[in-house]
């Protein structure tokens, strides 16, 4: 699809270039990779290369969204990955909301993928199921970012297409047939208080996969964007360590004796 109006400052893609162990980030619906920065940085500093792709209609304007398909945003996280993948040894899978929706897809696809890490993933919003079938209004209004930091500022729309949620709402569908298929170690931050995707999603989720390596940790200080709320720093050293007991490689520094 082709975007009608220029990327906000601060929403572009990001990119940091390191080992050959890759993680991919995903952004959730309505977000942009600015949600995911601090993680992102977070993991680089350590090493790791670090790609984090902004989907189509996202991070430019609201009315962008009114070309999308869901297709778009799952391709152009495909493309993320494959790129990683040619450059990197093993890559990691990480996803927030609908984030975690595209990851979940991604990982049913691709069984080469080292692990798939989820944060508030998104697979059914009951608060939206009224939408699905609705021809009104063709705009919604949005309020502000659900996260607890008050000082926390996304960069997000103030309107949405009714078609846009139309497309969240089948691809959740689409996604929850291909649980059974992903056999990846995952593990899952989940909120506690959730006031976008109820925190049941994570424990569906969880029982749907046939992932035999597969954890849980509840944030107790987070609402739905995580990545940019209170616990972001617990999110960011639980990732570190899982990507170290996860990883084939051995990235330590030698030190000569």
């Amino acid at each position: 699809m082709k975007e009608a109006y220029p990327v906000i400052d601060g929403a572009e893609s990001l990119f940091f270039e390191g080992n050959d162990t890759g993680v991919l980030l995903c952004h959730g619906f309505l977000g942009t990779p600015q949600s995911l920065r601090e993680v992102a940085e977070g993991l680089a500093d350590q090493g790791y290369t670090v790609s984090v792709p902004r989907l189509p209609g996202h991070g430019t304007h609201y009315k962008d969204l009114n070309s999308c398909s869901f297709s778009d945003w799952y391709l152009e996280i495909e493309n993320a990955y494959l790129e990683l993948d040619s450059q990197c040894r093993e890559v990691f899978v990480i996803g927030q909301s609908m984030g975690g929706t595209l990851t979940l897809d991604l990982a049913a696809q691709y069984s080469g993928i080292s692990g798939i890490t989820l944060i508030n993933p998104a697979m059914d919003i009951p608060a939206f199921s009224h939408l699905e079938q609705a021809s009104v209004p063709l705009y919604i209004e949005e309020g502000k970012p659900d996260i607890k930091d008050p000082g926390a500022v996304e960069i997000t729309y103030t309107h949405t297409p009714l078609t846009a949620y139309q497309e969240l709402l089948k691809y959740m569908k689409v996604v929850r047939r291909k649980l059974s298929g992903i056999r990846c170690p995952l593990t899952c931050f989940v909120s506690r208080v959730d006031n976008v995707v109820p925190p049941e999603n994570t424990d569906y989720i969880l029982k749907k996969v046939s992932s035999q390596s597969v954890s849980k940790y509840v944030l107790e200080n987070s609402y739905h964007v995580a990545s940019m709320d209170y616990d972001k720093e617990q999110i960011i050293e639980e990732l570190l360590s899982y990507l170290e007991a996860h990883s084939s490689i051995d990235h330590r520094k030698k030190v000569s004796p």
